[in-house]
């Protein structure tokens, strides 16, 4: 019978994986500790390590590097209630075979155990740990982590889609630095930003005298970016006549010049990205179907900042780090709050703007509401600006009381004491107005209000 090491210190989540291994046919081993379990790993042979990073006495990828000191093929599979890119990018660069975000879905976890364990993931050799380029706890982040995570450790192509402003460059920039082509260029190409005269002549590089003013030739980025990684923007954006050109590139890595006659050989790693739903543009006929199978190999889906509201207190303390080093800058609760009520419709890159905008007009060392742009300041003031979407900011509270321990009963009765407090305030925290407006009998609602809102 195989045997699977858990090591993680909630007992009663280690208690349930290791009812999933039984349900595999495995015996399972349970350790609170990283130093535990690397007596068990130097002392017993295990099929499979479910590790999780937050440990009482070191951290799980710590113990992870020790791990393929002493076993450089078994297969780990991590756990984390805290997912962040650098963990992800880290712990696949180890060799975990797989990183699942907590609360787990106790399937979800079968599932993964049972392929890991059918395929026996190598590992790979540790490498070092990445820079952490990109911040944010909120769960759809998370997922993009671990899609990048994947990214990382393959050569396959990469689509990366999400809206304007999410950081799909940065996201490219980031795959290329932690995978084997890190030492080779990389090369960038913005796609919408040229004609397609121009954008096949850069792409692909020309002859001299291929057209009036081509007095020499001249290599394109396909050819720039020998070895290492091409990154095409707004991949959505190019014409049907270029699409066919590079599509061949993609299927068999030979194209030619424009203006030229021989085929050229060009070895890359290949990454694009679009805001558009290709899906949509295969559909409408604007977009080769062909093509997009061959570049939708890994996708990566880059969340709008609306969808991750719960992160804007963390992303402004980060750019306050980068736009003002050495100042110690923090921001105000008021001028949280303004941000907070913004649409965000430039995303990220437009949090940014507006960050870098109150630290060129601020003296002091905390940001306040006068010192954001007019027009975030005003839109929020008049009531014009749009709430974020209550279902990210729900998921992002139900996370946290998660994290905290709290029964559904808890979490229950804390949404309905703020939707009280807030319905009370509307109607001069009178019940009966509050009952007759919303048609609840006045009963229930005195004993809501007595059950729910004893302060």
């Amino acid at each position: 019978m195989k045997t699977i090491l858990i090591v993680e210190d909630e007992h009663a989540l280690a208690s349930a994986l290791a009812s999933v291994c039984r349900r595999l046919g495995c015996d399972a081993r349970l350790c609170a500790s990283g130093s535990r379990a690397l007596d068990e790993l130097s002392r017993s042979a295990f099929a499979l390590v479910l590790l999780d990073i937050g440990l009482p006495d070191m951290s799980g990828l710590d113990l992870l590097e020790k791990l393929r000191a002493l076993h450089p093929a078994l297969p780990v599979v991590i756990l984390t209630a805290h997912g962040t890119l650098d963990n992800a990018v880290a712990a696949k660069r180890l060799g975990a075979a797989a990183y699942l975000l907590k609360p787990l879905e106790l399937q979800e976890v079968q599932e993964t155990l049972r392929q890991v364990l059918s395929e026996a993931v190598p590992a790979t050799p540790p490498g070092e740990t990445p820079v952490s380029l990109m911040v944010g706890a909120a769960p759809m982040i998370q997922r993009s982590f671990i899609e990048i995570a994947h990214a990382c450790g393959s050569d396959a192509p990469v689509l990366i889609s999400g809206p304007t402003g999410t950081g799909k460059t940065l996201t490219a920039k980031v795959i290329h630095s932690q995978s084997a082509r890190r030492g080779a260029p990389f090369v960038t190409l913005h796609c919408s930003a040229l004609p397609e005269n121009l954008l096949e002549t850069e792409l692909f590089g020309h002859e001299k005298h291929a057209f009036t003013g081509a007095g020499a030739a001249r290599p394109g980025h396909i050819e720039r970016a020998q070895g290492g990684t091409l990154f095409l923007d707004e991949i959505g954006d190019i014409p049907l006549t270029v699409q066919a050109k590079l599509l061949r590139f993609v299927e068999e890595r030979t194209f030619t010049r424009v203006g030229g006659r021989e085929d050229l050989r060009v070895d890359l790693r290949l990454i694009t990205a679009t805001h558009k739903d290709l899906r949509e543009e295969v559909r409408a006929g604007r977009f080769r179907e062909d093509l997009y199978y061959r570049l939708h190999v890994l996708e990566i889906q880059m969340p709008a900042l609306s969808q991750r509201m719960g992160d804007l207190p963390a992303l402004a303390h980060f750019f306050l780090g980068s736009l003002a080093p050495g100042r110690a800058l923090r921001i105000s609760e008021a001028a949280l709050e303004l941000l907070a009520r913004h649409r965000w419709p430039g995303n990220v890159r437009e949090l940014r703007n507006v960050l870098e905008h109150a630290v060129a007009v601020s003296n002091g060392p905390v940001l306040l509401p006068q010192h954001l742009p007019r027009d975030v300041r005003e839109l929020a003031e008049t009531g014009t600006a749009e709430p974020p979407p209550l279902a990210p900011a729900l998921a992002a509270w139900l996370d946290e009381k998660l994290k905290a321990g709290e029964t559904y009963q808890q979490m229950s009765e804390a949404l309905e004491a703020m939707a009280l407090r807030h319905l009370l305030g509307r109607f001069d925290n009178k019940p009966t107005v509050l009952a007759r407006e919303t048609k609840m009998n006045r009963v229930t609602l005195r004993r809501k209000c007595r059950d729910f809102l004893r302060d």
